[in-house]
């Protein structure tokens, strides 16, 4: 086996067309690990991606609670029969399928957790929110980690959350990785054209979904007293009431809606500080991004973005819930763009992709022995 690289199955139940974090990190390990001559094909819920030599959809339906979200039979394809790992970035539908195929191979089985199902319990049904789904949710999470040979965690914060579930499954803390070929720090002129977006003042944005969770109401409060224009980049069930409450709070804000993912790095080069309140981050990989475009993060100090966010050298915290710390962070980080900028660019090799490779790789061909 040391002479090349393990096949490894990777089974997603969040794949393109969707866009998150989770879409984008399997895309872009998949992309970089077939660069180097390995192979990872990809298992995902049939939808409107037309899958490539080594993409495997499988029939799916429409889950009725989260927009974009589909439901996999739990059966692995045979495509994927010889793998030498097995990879599961789900607990659910391919993740069992993962287990299945980890159990009829005698293969490692890895599980990165990416979504803590908890946290976001309260926000798929309005009848939801109790502490027994919030129970439930962490017994089957705990049940299925304890079912891999390793978990791996985007960030030290949630590898103590996961050993926080009692998982007894070694877990280890692995960045996910940024594609720095992709971004990196673009010249904004056409995007900015192209928006109808003020070339000569501040401005502040976000990128992602607009979920409740992510509190993006705390960014409109914030910017409420800074001098600056905010762009929202995404959509989600929250943006009606986000687009009240910015004109209820006299806030200059633009939303976009979807970008293509060409236009990313062109829209975080645009800004002067990107703004995170989401304290439910298991890395909070836009951030990462807009670093990798060489623009400085103002962000809570909660969740993965504790670490996300160098303080003082990538950007600045605030703590969860403080208005005015947001304010000052967000200040903060306008008056220091240039140096925070210089800062972001330096660090682009540390939360490269290539990077998480090498590590990941180095751990497949640890557990094959």
């Amino acid at each position: 086996m040391s002479g090349r690289l393990p096949t490894v199955a990777a089974f997603t139940d969040s794949y393109l067309p969707t866009v998150n974090g989770v879409t984008y990190t399997v895309s872009a390990w998949h992309t970089e690990y077939e660069a180097r001559g390995g192979r990872m094909p990809v298992v995902y819920p049939a939808s409107d991606h037309e899958p490539a030599e080594t993409e495997h959809p499988v029939a799916s339906l429409a889950f009725p609670f989260y927009d974009g979200y589909r439901m996999a039979f739990p059966s692995p394809p045979d495509a994927v029969a010889g793998a030498d790992v097995v990879h599961a970035h789900t607990p659910f539908g391919l993740g069992l399928a993962a287990v299945r195929l980890a159990r009829r191979n005698d293969a490692p089985l890895v599980a990165t957790y990416h979504t803590p199902t908890a946290e976001y319990a309260e926000y798929v049904g309005p009848d939801a929110v109790t502490g027994a789904v919030r129970r439930a949710s962490e017994r089957y999470e705990r049940w299925f980690l304890s079912r891999a040979d390793l978990v791996l965690t985007p960030s030290e914060r949630t590898r103590r959350e996961v050993r926080a579930l009692g998982v007894d499954t070694p877990v280890e803390a692995m960045p996910n990785g940024v594609d720095t070929d992709r971004f990196q720090p673009t010249d904004p002129t056409a995007f900015l054209a192209a928006h109808d977006l003020p070339a000569d003042e501040p401005l502040i944005g976000y990128t992602g979904r607009h979920g409740y969770e992510k509190r993006l109401g705390d960014l409109l409060a914030a910017a409420a007293g800074v001098d600056a224009t905010v762009v929202f980049g995404g959509d989600g069930p929250a943006r009606g009431d986000l687009e009240a409450e910015a004109d209820a709070r006299g806030v200059d804000a633009r939303f976009l809606g979807f970008l293509d993912r060409e236009e990313m790095p062109a829209f975080y080069s645009a800004l002067d500080v990107f703004a995170f309140p989401s304290p439910i981050e298991t890395e909070g990989l836009v951030a990462l991004e807009a670093n990798a475009c060489g623009t400085p993060v103002a962000g809570v100090d909660a969740g993965a973005l504790s670490e996300t966010i160098i303080d003082g050298t990538t950007g600045y915290h605030y703590d969860a819930g403080d208005i005015p710390g947001f304010r000052r962070a967000i200040r903060r980080a306008l008056d220091d763009r240039d140096t925070l900028a210089e800062n972001c660019v330096a660090r682009r090799p540390d939360i490269s992709v290539g990077r998480a490779i090498d590590r990941l790789a180095a751990r497949y061909r640890e557990l094959l022995g």
